[in-house]
């Protein structure tokens, strides 16, 4: 059933048809139903195009993610929306880039460099070894493959990064909760500490909704940016975002959604750093496709180092 984007108030429809001759997305012949609580409409956003729903998406406006996750998106009987594997898919491409890209500049064993990056690739070049490095650098399984074997093997990363992302904080939404009346404190704690949403579909739904900021590197195609610099911007506003699309979704406060995204980026972390670990690529959690994590770690060690800790 769809809500009004204000105060998530349940509603039989959102708008009424009086015309079907007439274009609705030009507005006509619809007209939108008006909440009978905060007496707005109740979903502005089923008149306006992708360009706004994209902007009010960077503005992180709860009312879009409202209306994506309630109104639009939301599959019957809550199951996974189809159009949301086709947004996984692109985002999961361009993930695979920018992991790549960074492992590249985080280890100190050369990669042959992305396929995005190559200029007159023929197959001759993307299935044959890179080039021998020279013998004072070492040498790794991985980079003595093919560019096609290294692209499935990130393609391959940064899908089980991913899961292991998502599915810790599904497993802790979906545990069963104690009874409320209960008198322990453990009891009350975990009541309070974790909240229970029984809709694992529409919570992976606000994950890769609000990680759309991976997409930002297409603006990589047309201004040169320090491709560390922007990789580490790009991984921080997703997790904003996915910590607000949380919020959102659950109205449990930022406190617990920044748990439960915390929690996901270290198990996606550890999952990146333990299969990278296993084909001999070093450079740390950062390299793991995770720069969030690193640079939290790096916080901690520069500041245990100006207390006198080091």
């Amino acid at each position: 059933m769809p809500i009004c984007i204000h105060c998530c108030l349940p509603l039989p429809s959102l708008y009424t048809t009086y015309s079907k001759a007439d274009d609705k997305s030009l507005g006509k012949g619809v007209r939108l139903t008006q909440c009978p609580r905060c007496k707005g409409f109740a979903d502005k956003y089923v008149e306006h195009d992708f360009v706004v729903l994209c902007i009010d998406l960077v503005l992180i406006r709860p009312e879009v993610y409202r209306h994506l996750l309630f109104n639009r998106l939301r599959g019957e009987d809550d199951k996974f929306n189809p159009s949301m594997l086709r947004l996984s898919l692109l985002l999961l491409l361009f993930d695979v880039y920018l992991t790549w890209a960074r492992i590249e500049k985080a280890t100190p064993t050369p990669l042959a460099p992305p396929p995005g990056l190559l200029q007159n690739a023929t197959l001759s070049t993307l299935t044959s070894p890179p080039q021998q490095p020279t013998p004072h650098q070492p040498q790794t399984f991985l980079a003595t493959q093919p560019i096609l074997f290294q692209y499935a093997f990130f393609l391959l990363l940064c899908a089980v990064e991913t899961a292991s992302f998502h599915l810790p904080i599904r497993f802790l939404l979906l545990l069963p909760h104690p009874p409320t009346s209960t008198k322990s404190w453990t009891g009350r704690l975990y009541n309070f500490l974790l909240p229970y949403y029984p809709h694992p579909s529409l919570i992976s739904t606000a994950l890769l909704v609000s990680s759309f900021t991976k997409l930002f590197p297409l603006l990589l195609l047309v201004w040169n940016y320090d491709l560390p610099s922007s990789a580490s911007a790009v991984s921080w506003a997703v997790i904003i975002n996915n910590v607000a699309a949380l919020e959102i979704l659950l109205g449990s406060g930022y406190l617990r959604a920044m748990g439960l995204c915390a929690v996901g980026a270290v198990c996606r972390a550890g999952v990146g750093w333990g299969i990278l670990r296993m084909v001999g690529v070093g450079g740390g959690i950062a390299a793991a496709g995770v720069v969030e994590t690193g640079d939290v770690i790096e916080m901690g060690r520069r500041i245990a180092e100006s207390v006198g800790f080091s």
